[in-house]
């Protein structure tokens, strides 16, 4: 009964992964199926180890409760928040600037940055940082997102095995070889491992990007959509900002994201070129601008929506006036005027959108050239775009409304800029009690995603959308079957099998050979368990064969780390996963390459390196 439940837990898995490298299924669909098999197999057919050790449904689905998957789940609730406060917003752009005009150069800096990070901090803090930034910086250079992230975890996977502390992998190991008379220091893996990382990062950055695929993602949506231009107004009242400001060379300097258009100042049109004009009190802007533009506008306090809803009010500033600006739940969305909508040929004022849905209009977008008038006074056509705001319940209310139709995807929660320092401060407690050890990073990231929603950083629905099912169904699958693999002998029996295949070969056969299993084994199983699992093979085959451990000690390190392959093999590839919109072919596309090259390195650079 036992070689029928090994068998089954080979077939299972063999067929998991052909399904989910085939993308005729959804990743969702592939690991409800293979987690239902599994659950029926040990279900109708218990199965016992000989040391008493029962494999049922509390141990198949122990996965979907794993320190890893809570850490990323609620990382990217805290990305989710840095998000929402726009505190990478600052970084990102000083970053950015340091790249010069080109994108490609400017994300190449930051991802060596990180890979030499890497070496010195855990890579999976050192990922967590990098991801908002580069999510900006992308953004703002229009850089296609899916070359972006997984690059970004494969080469702080390689920097990671540069030093003793670069990954937990590392520490495991290393801890399991000590317990065998076996010590690591800091630097002992520097030299072996900074030839592995150069290999494999000229793949990762210069072939790599060349064989992966663009999918939709959400980074590129908010690039089309939030390009538009929208013309809106803006009042200038006491306290407001702008109030102050003198225009120099034509333009007002202090105002970047909005364009002047048009001024009134006591029912006078002013036009530009604004020559020796200050903004006062009294004074009304028609301004044209991109929706991030709008946003970030009502995130200072610029624009200011028409009802008090869903808004918070700010301490005095230093004049003592007061402003209100959007609440963690105020959203931007856009919506049409539908053909034949009893809108068409009112004005915006007279429309009535705001005493019928309670939402602001703060923009439109016309394909046709529009006058330059007040936004009250602009008479609504068919065809037009609409920037309105207001709490998420009342955008919701605009589904199914005949005369505006709601382009639900474009809504996005107005920053809360002011709270940035408050997100950017959580983040930053997360990254360094994980990095120094104070607490582990479960702790912290769990920690952090509270305080995000406790300190008005991000709403509940924020945090919900943040949530990724295809990680977290994709992650508690695949523990399950690796837990089937382990519990049922199917790992012992590969690492068996592997030691009586290389009984009398030469020692840098037996030293590529082994490499290559564990490099497979660790994108199935994963990282950890790999290096727990056969440094005791790896130490007693350097025994028998009377070869130095430390070559074989490094095998057992630097293949457990060769984790490219698939999404499941380490927890930054799991990070990256959401952000860049990869599928798990895309990892077998991009990361089986690199596993390959590593081991061929390894294969030839260790019998020199070592002396075998």
């Amino acid at each position: 009964m036992q070689d029928f439940h090994l068998l089954a837990t080979f077939v299972i898995i063999g067929a998991t992964i052909i399904a989910y490298a085939s993308e005729r299924f959804s990743m969702e669909a592939v690991s409800l199926g293979s987690l239902s098999i599994l659950l029926l197999l040990f279900g109708f057919m218990p199965f016992t180890t000989s040391e008493g050790i029962e494999l049922g449904p509390s141990r198949l689905l122990a996965g979907f409760s794993d320190p890893a998957l809570a850490t990323v789940i609620a990382l990217l609730i805290v990305g989710q928040g840095l998000f929402a406060t726009d505190a990478i917003d600052g970084p990102a752009r000083y970053i950015s600037r340091l790249g010069g005009a080109s994108g490609r150069r400017t994300i190449f800096f930051v991802i060596i940055a990180a890979a030499v990070l890497s070496a010195f901090l855990n890579n999976t803090p050192v990922v967590v940082i990098f991801i908002p930034i580069l999510t900006v910086i992308a953004a703002q250079r229009s850089y296609p997102g899916f070359k972006v992230f997984m690059p970004l975890s494969f080469l702080c996977i390689l920097g990671g095995m540069t030093t003793l502390l670069g990954s937990s992998t590392n520490l495991i190991a290393a801890g399991v070889a000590a317990d065998y008379g076996v010590h690591i220091m800091f630097f002992d893996l520097t030299a072996m491992g900074s030839m592995l990382a150069l290999v494999g990062g000229l793949y990762v950055l210069f072939v790599m990007p060349a064989m992966m695929r663009e999918r939709p993602s959400v980074m590129t949506r908010d690039n089309t959509t939030q390009g538009a231009q929208f013309i809106g107004e803006i009042p200038v009242g006491a306290g407001h900002p702008f109030v102050g400001l003198q225009s120099k060379a034509g333009m007002f300097p202090g105002i970047s994201d909005l364009t002047p258009r048009l001024m009134h100042r006591r029912d006078v049109p002013i036009l530009p070129p604004f020559e020796d004009i200050t903004i006062s009190a009294g004074d009304t802007l028609v301004v044209t601008g991109t929706r991030r533009a709008f946003s970030r506008a009502l995130a200072l306090g610029s624009a200011v929506a028409e009802t008090d809803e869903a808004t918070e009010t700010n301490e005095p500033g230093d004049d003592g006036t007061e402003t209100q600006r959007p609440g963690p739940d105020y959203h931007l969305v856009e919506a049409v005027i539908a053909p034949g909508s009893r809108f068409a040929g009112r004005t915006i004022q007279l429309s009535g959108i705001r005493a019928r849905h309670g939402v602001s209009v703060f923009g439109v977008q016309r394909k046709s050239r529009m006058a330059r008038m007040p936004l009250s006074e602009i008479r609504l056509e068919q065809g037009d775009t609409l920037l309105l705001g207001g709490n998420y319940e009342q955008v919701l209310q605009l589904r199914g409304d005949h005369d505006l139709l709601l382009l639900e995807h474009s809504a996005e929660p107005v920053p809360q800029s002011r709270k940035a320092t408050i997100a950017f401060a959580i983040f930053m407690g997360i990254i360094l009690l994980s990095a120094f050890n104070i607490l582990p990073i479960v702790v912290s990231a769990i920690t952090g995603a509270v305080l995000m929603l406790a300190m008005g950083c991000l709403t509940i629905y924020q945090a919900a959308r943040a949530f990724d099912r295809q990680v977290f169904l994709l992650v508690g699958s695949s523990i399950a079957l690796a837990t089937a693999l382990q519990v049922t002998g199917g790992a012992s029996l590969i690492a068996d099998t592997t030691v009586m295949a290389l009984d009398g070969a030469p020692v840098p056969v037996v030293l590529s050979v082994l490499f290559f299993v564990m490099a497979v084994v660790t994108n199935i199983l994963s990282n950890n368990a790999t290096a727990v699992l056969f440094m005791p093979i790896a130490l007693g085959i350097a025994t028998r064969l009377g070869a130095p451990q430390e070559a074989f000690v490094a095998a057992v390190i630097f293949a457990a780390n060769a984790s490219f392959a698939t999404p499941i093999g380490y927890q930054t590839n799991l990070l990256v996963m959401g952000p860049g919109h990869y599928s798990f072919r895309d990892y077998l596309r991009a990361g089986l390459p690199l596993v390959v090259i590593i081991w061929l390195t390894f294969s030839i650079i260790a019998p020199w390196y070592y002396g075998l």
